[in-house]
């Protein structure tokens, strides 16, 4: 230990100070020192923590080079590409309900059984190209469809949506996002940049990345291994600084949250954090990842294409985005929170990228439980799904009751005239929607409402009335 040394040296500094030194006084005393006291520390002497990421620790520098400076330009020469047609893809895991293991949260789940939200972990297929363009992320979730998205439109979704038991990548979900997502997104995006189709797609040599990847215009390469963190793009800060803005933005819901409910439980909270607020979070994450800095991640893999590139560096986004969360934490206070510092936020996001112990891998490995599929999937008894005629008058009525409210509170009518004018305007499509159901409705024939009966057509064969009668008899039977 660092005291105890310092503690060793300084006695036998103090040997000269005479025989009157006993023994007790050479024994070093115990060190307690709280967090703001460690904070200081190293902020005083420049101490900070040092993260090595992907396979930094044995990167292959010289096979990077090699592979910069000759396969890969060979290859852009030849085939002609723009910014605009490479991309590369990457998938990160993201424990998306974990919190600073020091927080309130996370030691409530230590303690309790039932509550490992923490453990709960997707993954995430971010692809973009050398112009700084990213695509619709694709995500990986144990679960097909999860209670928080049910009537939602999976094709609707920020993300595209795949599954498995264990959210991994495996080569068929590999497949399955680049024939339906990246394929896709891809023609639309050049489509509208009047680009032929000719796409140059990098990848690195994880196993879940299949070698039967095939399409008309594409062209895959795959980059060497152990050098994925030297030049793959997606792994130059991309991920790291998305995953600052991801935590940012989980935090500033939850302040939300608190400022809006009196009543507000910091436990009950995060116990409804559900799937469907993680992607609405994920969404704002990515939209703020902007064009100029996501082309600066392409610097050490084909610095041609984005040496005029401005604006600030994804490690800026990330400190920014680490520094609001800090002050965040700070508003939301007690255990865990009111302290919280950069190097907690850091380790929160870069203990996603390390690999996964052989614990958490028999965690993860076991056999879902009768209680953890059924608050997983979805409830599928028969009930009405989606905007019902019943459900989008429930919306036009409390859309009124807020404007009746806003204007009966608020001492300001100009304000209030502005709210309910927005509220008007954003009503609007389901207002129309809701007219349109109920003239369809109006326009049903009258027989729908009334029940059939089993009453024999005139003048039918002996058959028909056979079959009539054995029809009619079935269900008597099962009746009796």
């Amino acid at each position: 230990m660092l005291y105890e040394n310092f503690a060793v040296s300084d006695g036998e500094e103090g040997e000269d100070a005479g025989p009157s030194a006993s023994a007790a006084d050479k024994v070093p005393s115990a060190f307690n020192a709280s967090k703001g006291w460690f904070e200081k520390f190293k902020k005083r002497f420049g101490l900070k923590n040092v993260c090595l990421h992907g396979e930094m620790a044995s990167a292959d520098t010289a096979e990077a080079e090699a592979f910069v400076n000759n396969k890969f330009k060979a290859i852009i020469e030849e085939g002609g590409y723009k910014p605009e047609q490479v991309f590369n893809m990457d998938e990160t895991a993201l424990f998306w309900k974990r919190m600073p293991s020091r927080t309130f949260i996370m030691q409530e789940e230590a303690k309790a059984p039932g509550f490992k939200v923490h453990k709960d972990r997707l993954t995430l297929a971010m692809c973009g190209n050398a112009a700084g363009f990213m695509i619709k992320p694709g995500l990986i979730y144990r679960s097909k469809n999860p209670r928080a998205l049910k009537n939602k439109n999976k094709d609707d979704l920020p993300v595209y949506w795949m599954y498995n038991a264990k959210a991994w990548m495996t080569k068929a979900l590999n497949l399955d996002w680049f024939k339906n997502c990246f394929i896709p997104e891809v023609k639309c995006y050049l489509r509208g940049k009047g680009l032929d189709f000719k796409v140059l797609l990098l990848l690195d040599n994880a196993g879940g990345h299949g070698n039967d990847l095939a399409y008309d215009g594409v062209q895959i390469e795959f980059l060497p291994p152990n050098t994925t963190s030297l030049i793959q793009p997606m792994d130059q800060g991309v991920i790291r600084a998305f995953k600052a803005l991801y935590t940012r933005n989980t935090l500033q819901h939850l302040v939300d949250a608190m400022d809006s409910d009196q009543d507000f439980s910091l436990k009950d909270y995060w116990r409804g954090y559900t799937i469907a607020l993680c992607l609405q979070n994920i969404q704002r994450a990515i939209q703020e990842m902007k064009t100029e800095t996501l082309k600066a991640c392409w610097k050490k893999l084909w610095l041609e294409a984005v040496q005029n590139a401005t604006g600030g560096s994804l490690d800026e986004v990330h400190q920014s985005a680490v520094e609001t969360a800090v002050n965040l934490a700070k508003q939301i206070g007690g255990d865990g929170f009111n302290d919280m510092s950069p190097d907690d936020i850091n380790a929160l996001i870069d203990g996603d990228a390390q690999p996964l112990t052989d614990a958490e891998l028999a965690e993860m490995t076991k056999p879902q439980s009768d209680d953890e599929r059924e608050e997983g999937e979805e409830d599928t008894r028969d009930e009405e799904e989606g905007l019902t005629l019943g459900r989008l008058a429930t919306m036009v009525r409390m859309a009124t009751e807020l404007k009746r409210v806003a204007e009966e509170w608020d001492p300001l009518m100009s304000r209030s005239l502005q709210f309910s004018n927005i509220i008007d305007g954003g009503m609007s499509v389901y207002k129309d929607l809701f007219a349109k159901k109920k003239k369809e409705r109006q326009q049903l024939p009258i027989t729908m409402f009334f029940s059939r009966t089993n009453t024999p057509a005139p003048r039918a064969s002996e058959e028909e009335n056979t079959a009539e009668r054995s029809q009619d008899a079935a269900p008597q039977s099962e009746e009796q």
